[in-house]
């Protein structure tokens, strides 16, 4: 019975056609426009290459970028910008007729260079730069050598016996910056999907509430108990339906975000169970605002602005690594908080259980205190209401 209860309230929930969209829909596309807009990723510099093909300079540059790294790709200048408006590459190189015409000639090169919008595309075009200016220097030496009188096959065999001759200087860069180690090795949605997955199975959750307002102003509640049901059979099953909502939410965007954006969530017993007591936490605070409110539209006012706010001092909106002293200690007191940092544990360190398992408990005793609250004010009010 508790079981038929919970599915009840579930299937309620998931009927609003409202939540088609904000369930669904919104969350995916919230987490791809913050992965292309400000997503990192350790991974190869992505460079479109077009315009004219099968020239010198085209296959110097491209030679150049993939010996420094890079990954590379060639097509028509229009693939090109394609390719950097859909985010799959951070810099794009346009080779125009004159600009290979220009090179071939020794002379100087004009270049269009365009750089993608998201953040990481900055430090791609440095990249780019560096490996575009090795390609003149190399040319404007090589042209230099035959201006002297070399031939163009000894001039080309001199640099290259000079090159293997003289070692080149070596620059190690200890990143001192613990807020760049931090976040090392994410790919470009990784971030934003654990931010977003506490956001909106809270919102869920909260705003979900008003199933429970609708249950008991419309009588569903009441005709339920008339059955062979007890009160305490009755609550548990409002408390399980509120752990669905939010169990079903959460499921849903960590399988989308893996299957439809790559995302990496670790080891996945480990982030269920970090899912599973955070749901615990959303669906004991919904308890609460659906057991004092009396009107759903009020609940679903306050389940927006509540879970908002707690999401942002959480760290579901800005990582809690950029936060000051003292939002810092502040953040402790959401359950947002304690989750983000086991997920980040569980995705960036590899973290075991007992690694995560302060923040388990944590979470365990946040749902603990919220349920008995909730299940005393639900209590209260169906006494209330017969």
């Amino acid at each position: 019975m508790i079981f038929a209860i919970a599915g009840v309230e579930v299937r309620r929930f998931l009927r609003d056609r409202s939540n088609i969209f904000f369930v669904f829909i919104f969350p995916l596309l919230l987490i791809l426009l913050l992965g292309t807009q400000f997503g990192s990723s350790n991974s190869e510099t992505r460079v479109a290459l077009g315009g004219v093909s099968g020239t010198v300079l085209e296959t110097a540059i491209s030679e150049q970028l993939e010996a420094d790294g890079m990954q590379v790709e060639s097509g028509t200048a229009q693939v090109v910008r394609e390719q950097l408006g859909r985010g799959r590459a951070d810099v794009g190189v346009i080779i125009s007729p004159e600009a290979a015409a220009a090179f071939n000639d020794g002379r100087v090169t004009d270049l269009e260079i365009l750089t993608a919008s998201q953040a990481s595309a900055q430090a791609a075009l440095q990249e780019v730069k560096g490996s575009l200016m090795a390609i003149s220097v190399r040319h404007s030496q090589r042209a230099a050598l035959e201006q002297a009188g070399l031939p163009a096959e000894a001039a080309a065999s001199a640099l290259a016996q000079a090159k293997e001759a003289v070692q080149a200087p070596r620059v190690d860069i200890v990143d001192t910056d613990n807020t760049s180690q931090e976040f090392r090795g994410l790919g470009v949605f990784d971030l934003g999907a654990v931010q977003q997955l506490l956001l909106f199975i809270f919102l869920s959750s909260l705003t979900g509430a008003a199933t429970l307002i609708q249950g008991r102003r419309f009588g569903v509640i009441p005709r339920t108990m008339a059955a062979p049901v007890t009160s305490g059979q009755t609550i548990i099953g409002q408390a399980v339906g509120r752990f669905g909502i939010a169990s079903v939410q959460g499921a849903y965007i960590l399988v989308g975000t893996a299957l439809l954006f790559g995302v990496d969530w670790g080891n996945l017993w480990l982030t269920a169970l970090v899912l599973l007591a955070f749901s615990a936490v959303a669906a004991a605070a919904a308890m609460i605002i659906g057991s004092l409110l009396d009107h759903d539209g009020a609940a679903t006012g306050i389940g927006i602005g509540a879970g908002l706010v707690l999401a942002g001092l959480g760290g579901c909106m800005v990582p809690p690594e950029f936060f000051g002293e003292p939002l810092q200690s502040l953040s402790w007191l959401t359950p947002h908080r304690w989750a983000y940092d086991a997920l980040a544990a569980i995705q960036r360190r590899d973290a075991s259980f007992s690694d995560i398992l302060p923040g388990l408990g944590v979470l365990a005793g946040m749902a603990a205190v919220l349920l008995f609250c909730g299940a005393w004010f639900l209590r209260r009010s169906l006494r209330r209401a017969l």
